[in-house]
């Protein structure tokens, strides 16, 4: 039993003495209330160092009740579409016992959140539910307390119900959440554990919400940072080389400063053009005149592959057993394949963006990132100044899948602003938002496997170069088997790209989930086993088993042998703790080799979904995106000079295309939640493959598949 002397009563000087400047900082500008310390449990602890340390132990405020009894949950996560805004509330309504309106999200503020160290990898749901779910569970046991305090009646005597606390036996005597904390000023953290609720509790966890900023967005009322504004700012436009290591010899920019109101920056290399119009700065920008010295190029979009070959680094072998000399010998069959695919974009519809406003000695920046403290920091950086002089605001983004990790543009914006004097906006073009992206690598896999004559896979030798560790490894049951990784991050050897790589919605997992999936359905052909029938005769994992099975009943999967010429498919894999399922039917035009996906089923064992709704549209949204990889987005470039800079060369999914979509979450005996913004999407490249060579009997053995490597595919 906790006793009252070990809460901290008082205010928040007392306990700001131990914060830095910018937790004093936070802790004044959170006003009255109730502020819940939240010392963190240590079975997360040890998970997070794993992870690298994302929340720093030393600053555990996460919740404030305020004196009108609302909640503001405070969280270095932003909102970039994933639907955060709405599962993280609640998750902690649920322990709080309040209802779901009364939480306010304050995300990506790095003035009021605590650090977090980006928005990314499907940890959100993963790493920070959980802690959030403590911290509410904490915050409960707080009020209780101080109900028991104020009603004179002990603890355990005690329930908390929306919003508010009562005796159990006379739930008329009650006090709200909000007179507890009316004309209170106080911080109490709590030193015993907070045990969470367990899922036959859950009133809102698990059940279906409708996302809480989906009237904002269809109303065009959601802000983005290209949203701010100010009587005085000023657009950027900036001088761009014209390809990737060029270098400027000489600019004019006479002509430009000939237009009223143009002011130009120049800071070494770097050239800006201000105006207080976006189209006069743009008209402003053309009449630079600037000649580059750009390198010669020793690399382009057909050469990159053998390029990347030639650079690798020595391999690591992540995963190995039995002896492959010995499977070898004992294969009937053998297959050799190599799998290519292509540089991607990110592509979110909105391009990178950030607005910047100097008062006194301290700039703020509303940049769209996913990573706020990241750019604080590089802001700090950029214009030597503390960190704690830069505040970072991450508004709504639309859409990042992992391009917006890095800050350029927030940068340039602040640079800006310090340089004139006046507050700038820079919003990347197109065709900027194009060049600068880091592109997920081109990458190859070679896999040699082998056939036994009972239909078993024999062995497997897996070779993956540039795209990374994710989903390289296999699940199903091989006696003998190696698997090998040549760059284990997306950013690959160095200087082996012509541009900057990084991760992209399921780093890795894409590349590796098509070469596994399709090697495996060529053994199956080969076979003349039914690929779901050879999967599971192959297969001891039983969630993998789980998932093929559901998505096989709500497909209507029926047996045959490969290729059936009914144009189905299927692929399977794991990523970010959950396991899924893809099966799809396409129609493929043999004239033109264009391809039309009828319908994706996808299913999945993520473990504890907090929000069904948000899960099923993440889903949908990976099938869609997935289509785009699969079929036509690749980047052509020659050098550093990149071709696509625009939608009207690189193809992205249409609403033409859009298949009928089924979804299917597993009930999963995981408490833990597992990611749900990224595995569907790994299945897409694999499945549609395997689907063309049911429809066709062509194997496609790169990504895109085109219509072009279709109809060779084909001949």
């Amino acid at each position: 039993m906790m006793k009252a002397d070990q809460y901290f009563d008082g205010d928040f000087e007392h306990l700001a003495a131990s914060f830095t400047l910018s937790r004093r900082d936070f802790l004044k500008r959170l006003g009255g209330g109730i502020i819940v310390l939240w010392a963190m449990p240590t079975n997360l602890v040890s998970s997070l160092e794993a992870q690298e340390r994302m929340y720093p132990a030393d600053f555990n405020a996460y919740l404030r009740i305020g004196e009108d009894g609302r909640v503001s949950c405070f969280t270095g996560k932003i909102e970039m579409g994933q639907g955060i805004v709405t599962s993280l509330a609640q998750e902690l309504a649920e322990e709080l016992e309040v209802p779901l309106d009364v939480i306010d999200m304050v995300m990506g503020d790095t003035d009021l959140c605590p650090y977090d160290r980006g928005t990314w990898g499907s940890l959100t749901t993963r790493f920070f539910g959980p802690a959030l779910r403590a911290a509410g569970a904490e915050a409960k046991a707080v009020l209780i307390e101080l109900a028991s305090e104020q009603l004179k009646i002990p603890k355990d005597r005690l329930i908390a119900k929306d919003g508010a606390v009562m005796e159990k036996a006379k739930p008329n005597n009650r006090v709200t959440y909000a007179q507890l904390a009316k004309g209170q000023k106080i911080a109490r953290q709590l030193s015993e554990k907070a045990i969470v609720k367990s899922a036959a509790d859950f009133k809102i966890i698990g059940k279906p919400a409708t996302r809480r900023d989906a009237l904002e967005k269809v109303t065009g009322k959601t802000k983005y940072a290209g949203d701010i504004q100010f009587p005085d700012l000023l657009y950027a436009r900036i001088l761009r080389p014209p390809a990737h290591g060029a270098k400027l010899l000489s600019v004019d920019t006479a002509p430009a400063q000939q237009i009223a109101g143009v002011q130009i920056i120049r800071d070494g290399d770097w050239v800006a053009v201000l105006h207080k119009y976006p189209d006069v700065a743009e008209s402003a920008l053309k009449k630079i005149k600037a000649e580059f010295d750009t390198p010669a190029a020793n690399v382009d979009d057909q050469s990159i592959f053998d390029h990347l070959l030639k650079l690798a680094p020595e391999g690591q072998v992540v995963a190995e057993g039995g002896d492959l000399a010995t499977g070898q010998k004992s294969a009937a069959a053998t297959f050799d394949s190599t799998y290519l695919n292509s540089y991607v974009a990110h592509a979110p519809m909105e391009p990178h963006t950030a607005t910047a406003k100097i008062e006194g000695d301290k700039i703020t920046v509303w940049a769209s990132t996913q990573s706020p403290f990241g750019a604080r920091d590089e802001i700090a950086r950029a214009l030597d100044m503390p960190a704690e002089k830069v505040r970072v605001i991450t508004p709504h983004l639309g859409g990042g899948f992992g391009g917006k990790s890095r800050n350029q543009q927030a940068v340039e914006a602040a640079r800006l602003a310090k340089l004139s004097g006046k507050p700038v906006q820079v919003a990347w073009t197109r065709a900027e938002e194009f060049f600068y992206d880091s592109f997920r690598p081109a990458a190859i896999v070679k896999i040699k496997s082998g056939l036994s004559d009972a239909g078993g896979i024999a062995f497997w030798d897996y070779h993956v170069y540039s795209a990374g560790q994710r989903g390289a490894e296999h699940f199903y049951d091989i006696p003998h088997h190696r698997t090998a990784v040549y760059a284990s991050a997306p950013r690959g050897a160095p200087s082996s790209h012509p541009f900057a790589t990084g991760p992209w919605r399921a780093p890795a997992n894409n590349t590796n989930t098509f070469a596994r999936e399709s090697q495996i359905d060529i053994m199956a052909a080969q076979a003349g086993i039914d690929p779901l029938e050879f999967r599971l005769k192959n297969l001891k994992n039983e969630k993998v088993q789980g998932v093929l099975k559901a998505a096989a009943e709500k497909f209507g999967w029926k047996p045959g042998k490969l290729p059936s010429g009914r144009g189905v498919g299927m692929a399977c894999g794991f990523d970010a703790g959950t396991w899924v399922a893809v099966m799809a039917e396409v129609e493929v035009n043999k004239e033109t080799g264009e391809v039309q996906v009828k319908r994706v089923v996808a299913a999945q064992d993520m473990g504890l979904v907090i929000n069904p709704e948000g899960a099923k549209i993440q889903m949908e949204g990976c099938v869609m995106m997935g289509l785009g990889y699969a079929l036509t987005e690749e980047l052509h470039f020659k050098g550093g000079e990149i071709f696509d800079l625009n939608f009207d060369t690189y193809q992205l999914p249409r609403f033409s295309w859009l298949p009928k979509i089924e979804t299917v979450l597993l009930d999963s005996t995981d408490p833990n939640p597992q990611g749900g913004g990224e595995p569907a999407i790994i299945c897409m490249g694999a499945v549609i493959a395997n689907a063309i060579f049911d429809a066709t009997g062509a194997r496609l053995f790169q990504l895109p598949m085109t219509p072009e490597r279709i109809k060779n595919a084909m001949t």
